[in-house]
């Protein structure tokens, strides 16, 4: 028997085609074949010239996963007249979802590449989240979609997090009297910087909790009400000297605070990758 020749048509990168006919290949004692992936196929002229390819062949078969109803149709006839064997792989499947759920398929096509693309956007934002977190690294401030400044207990880090998972890149640095800032929060456009501030009550609230948590005694200047408004002021000093809007996130929930950084971000004409 000649070599089999399997062909792979994709409207995308024709990876699950050819996973599939791997699995389907694996069933058989079968080592004299080969695969000849053919991914973006966008044209009827491209797809006529490879179906002329595979039917000259001695022995091939055909997989496809398109979308697109009249390069599926067009392979369909094409097999019918020529003998050519060619599988539909998708039309299957999306005829099943559809049945089930009532809703007709966007039939568009590289949408799982477009998917894949997000979640890899996503993970790119937490690891830069996590690599510029609490100021560990000035350099990547000019990396960020957004820089987030703010005292102890303004919820940087986890509006960072929150917002790296909505594939936003977020870097945070803290204020504090006894440290300055690094120079490069001055180099970053202030659309691109959000103050965090909190109300002094709170923070102190906060601040005891923390203490308590850590088996630490009262009466730190940590957590006293003269501490909380010197840090504020002095943070606020820096916010509006970099001309940033201020948010005050005392009566705020992460998501609540987030949404509103994203339309301040959009408002301010940057581009964020949201969900």
């Amino acid at each position: 028997m000649s070599i089999l020749s399997v062909y792979i048509i994709s409207d995308s990168l024709g990876e699950t085609g050819e996973q599939v006919a791997k699995a389907a290949i694996s069933q058989f004692e079968l080592d004299d074949y080969e695969i000849k992936r053919f991914p973006y196929v966008l044209n009827l002229k491209l797809l006529s010239e490879i179906l002329s390819e595979a039917s000259n062949e001695s022995n091939s078969v055909l997989f496809y996963t398109l979308v697109d109803k009249e390069f599926i149709d067009y392979i369909k006839d094409y097999s019918a007249e020529s003998g050519l064997i060619a599988v539909d792989l998708l039309s299957p499947l999306i005829s099943a979802i559809k049945e089930s759920t009532h809703l007709e398929p966007a039939r568009e096509p590289g949408t799982i590449r477009k998917l894949d693309e997000a979640y890899f956007k996503r993970v790119e934002a937490i690891e830069f989240a996590v690599k510029y977190d609490d100021g560990k690294d000035p350099r990547g401030l000019a990396k960020a979609d957004v820089v987030i400044l703010g005292i102890s207990r303004t919820s940087k880090t986890p509006l960072s997090m929150y917002l790296a998972n909505k594939n936003i890149k977020v870097a945070n640095i803290p204020l504090v009297p006894e440290s300055v800032p690094p120079k490069e929060i001055y180099e970053v456009p202030a659309k691109r910087v959000i103050g965090l501030t909190n109300s002094p009550t709170k923070l102190n609230e906060i601040r005891e909790e923390r203490l308590k948590a850590l088996g630490l005694p009262k009466g730190s200047s940590y957590a006293s009400m003269e501490r909380i408004l010197d840090e504020i002021d002095y943070a606020e000093k820096i916010m509006k000297k970099i001309g940033c809007p201020i948010i005050d996130v005392s009566n705020k929930a992460i998501e609540e605070t987030a949404e509103l950084i994203i339309s301040i971000l959009k408002r301010n004409g940057i581009k964020v990758f949201k969900d």
